[in-house]
């Protein structure tokens, strides 16, 4: 599928793949990892043949459609509605574009063969890639993505660039390509749409590769772990998670053989300057050197990020309350309030997780809290002895380029701190040695990440306010900072995209909506279990409500007539039970249709599930007998099988919920 034969690329005098060789198979969903700056996205560009390799091959098929979301998209320039945009994927505009001129081709000559045939041609192919279902699939990835219905028909140059990476993510998807190339696809996205993006990329079934920080799509979507570092390339079977005990197991059994290679040679060096002048032992004196020019140095993998853990202070005491938001509302125009009467507290010890969609105010609120943004009604109170560290989200941004990592540190110190106190900061924070004078313009954003810790800590807090503190981190980085943050005797109060880190991180959820700010006392896992809870317990009062409604009204009705015409209200109240029953009649065969279609997606999924849990066993029980290349194949084309089941059911499911609306009307 896609093929790296002996690939060599440099960049500014840097070697990205050095003699590097790797394969990619029809399929496969790959994890690409490895530090920032080591060339992952340069190796999507080479695939999309943007950049030619100095030495080796890169094989593709030809006519595979490859879909590519990078990093940074500029859309400033368009000006269709998003809804267009999103919807006019991969070769439907140009299809559309033909049909549209073959039409009026055939408003003068509407007996045309040729025409009548590459229309009827057109048609087919049209509707065979989805085109007259493009404009509801492209709705339901918006609102999956977090856009209201209210602005389908906004002009796409009217979004921010985070929005705009959001609809390009969206129409990228929808174009079903062959090969999908995703780097760093949820940096711009809330919770809810990484969750989203997951349940959309489970069922693709294409050739993905991933390039991410994000622990949960990796270890969800990936079963190759592809590694960039040092101008190698290196293949892991597994997701991320797999991926991280492979890599000890070989760093582990590279090191003994190292150690073991080191013994041997020492004791060779021994044993040839102990016989070096013995002439009885002339012959195998020089056999000895022989070998120990013959000897390679076992080389261990290099170090993918930065080492160690990151040593929080410990906090000065404070009281059991750190903080009371009691009934914030907050204006920025004084008309649209971003929330309204927020109550709840923060105790001693809470790590708080603040989540919700993008635009409900999470980070409004870690303003308030922190003391930089007055609400317009409402406090935010602090308790006894509470000291505040904040860290904003653009605050890595703002750094003074010129200045040294020590010099930023030392500026936000108290003055009396010695120098030695600066240095050991610096140090818990990854800053030793001659990397404490560094300029901060030379520094990686995830060495100005921990360099603002740095500063806060010099001053120790006990109520950490972090907005979006993963920003920017490699995969160690969040990880070396989620165990810091758990260790930490403080109070922390953060908001994070980053789903692994909330899991890892924070006791209680903070949930804001537009309709509501409610606290859940539990983790993360607890608070999508409350949720689902509540999902489940709403749907059938809701059902029984609009019942209530229509009996309550048809009855109110009924006695507001009954004094005057009785007998004329009985006889209207039947004709229009009639009438709605006559209505529903005519409804029930789309209704049978919607559901035989849902209990046959779900048949053939649970067919295909059981097939494929009999080919596993039969893979782990097998024979030299047994035709592994015939069952790897099947298993294949079962997967693809529940892939396309699930999408058809995904569409019926949504079919069937706006049906029921129609259908309850008529109750």
């Amino acid at each position: 599928m896609i093929d790296f034969q002996n690939v060599t690329k440099l960049l500014g005098g840097k070697a990205i793949l050095d003699n590097a060789s790797f394969r990619i198979n029809q399929g496969e969903r790959v994890g690409m990892v490895g530090p920032n700056g080591t060339g992952k996205t340069t190796v999507f560009s080479m695939i999309l043949g943007e950049l030619p390799p100095d030495k080796g091959e890169i094989l593709i098929p030809e006519r595979l459609r490859i879909g590519i979301l990078r990093q940074q998209v500029d859309l400033s320039d368009k000006q269709e509605d998003v809804l267009s945009y999103v919807a006019a994927t991969g070769e439907l505009p140009a299809i559309q574009a033909r049909l549209a001129e073959v039409e009026r081709a055939l408003e003068s000559d509407p007996s045309n063969p040729q025409l009548l045939n590459e229309f009827g041609h057109l048609q087919t192919t049209y509707e065979h890639l989805g085109g007259y279902d493009s404009g509801h699939r492209a709705e339901a990835a918006l609102a999956g993505l977090g856009f209201d219905e209210d602005v389908f028909h906004n002009p796409l140059n009217s979004f921010s660039g985070g929005w705009q990476m959001r609809a390009s993510m969206a129409r990228v998807l929808l174009s079903e390509p062959d090969i999908l190339l995703l780097d760093e696809p949820s940096n711009y996205l809330d919770i809810p749409a990484v969750e989203w993006l997951q349940r959309r990329l489970r069922v693709y079934t294409g050739t993905l590769l991933l390039i991410s920080h994000d622990r949960f799509l990796l270890n969800s979507l990936t079963d190759v772990t592809l590694e960039i570092n040092g101008g190698k390339a290196t293949r892991y079977s597994g997701s991320y998670s797999k991926y991280v005990v492979e890599r000890e197991s070989r760093s582990a059994l590279a090191e003994a053989a190292r150690k073991n290679t080191e013994k041997r040679r020492e004791k060779l060096k021994e044993n040839i300057e102990r016989f070096r002048y013995k002439a009885s032992k002339a012959a195998q004196v020089q056999m000895w050197i022989k070998m120990l020019d013959k000897m390679e140095t076992e080389e261990l993998p290099e170090q993918l990020h930065f080492q160690g853990r990151i040593r929080i202070p410990e906090p000065p005491r404070c009281g059991a309350e750190v903080c009371a938001v009691e009934n914030v509302s907050h204006s920025y125009d004084g008309a649209r309030f971003v929330f309204r009467d927020v109550s709840f507290a923060i105790n001693n010890g809470d790590k708080l997780g603040i989540v919700g969609y993008n635009g409900m105010g999470k980070t409004t609120l870690l303003r308030i809290i922190a003391g930089t943004l007055a609400p317009t009604a409402g406090r935010a109170r602090l308790g006894h002895n509470v000291v505040i560290g904040y860290q904003a989200q653009e605050f890595a941004e703002l750094l003074p380029a010129e200045e040294a990592a020590y010099d930023v540190v030392k500026h936000a110190a108290p003055g009396d701190t010695p120098p030695s106190r600066i240095r050991e900061i610096l140090g818990a924070f990854g800053f030793s040695g001659d990397d404490a004078m560094k300029q901060c313009k030379v520094l990686s954003g995830g060495e100005k990440i921990r360099l603002c810790f740095a500063r806060i800590f010099v001053n120790p807090p006990n109520l950490l306010i972090l907005d979006e503190p993963t920003t920017h981190l490699d995969i160690a980085a969040r990880e070396a900072l989620q165990d810091a943050l758990v260790d930490y005797k403080g109070t922390v109060c953060f908001v994070s995209h980053d789903l692994e880190f909330i899991r890892g991180t924070a006791t209680s959820i903070l949930e804001m909506r537009h309709d509501r700010v409610k606290r859940f006392f539990g983790n993360f896992d607890y608070y999508k279990e409350k949720l689902a809870e509540e999902e489940a317990s709403n749907a059938p009062a809701a059902s029984s409500q609009q019942k209530s409604n229509a009996n309550a009204a048809s009855g109110s009705s009924a006695n507001s007539g009954s004094t005057a015409q009785p007998q004329q209200t009985q006889t209207v109240g039947k004709d229009r039970r009639r009438e709605k029953a006559a209505r529903r009649n005519a409804l029930l065969p789309e209704k049978r249709r919607i559901e035989r279609g849902l209990a046959k997606c779900e048949k053939i999924i649970e067919d295909a599930e059981n097939e494929k849990a009999e080919i596993d066993k039969q893979l782990m029980e097998a024979t030299p007998q047994t035709d592994f290349a015939a069952l790897q194949k099947r298993r294949k084309a079962l997967d693809y099988d529940i892939a396309e089941a699930t999408v058809e059911w995904e569409r019926l499911a949504s079919e069937h919920e706006d049906f029921m609306k129609k259908y309850n009307e008529e109750d």
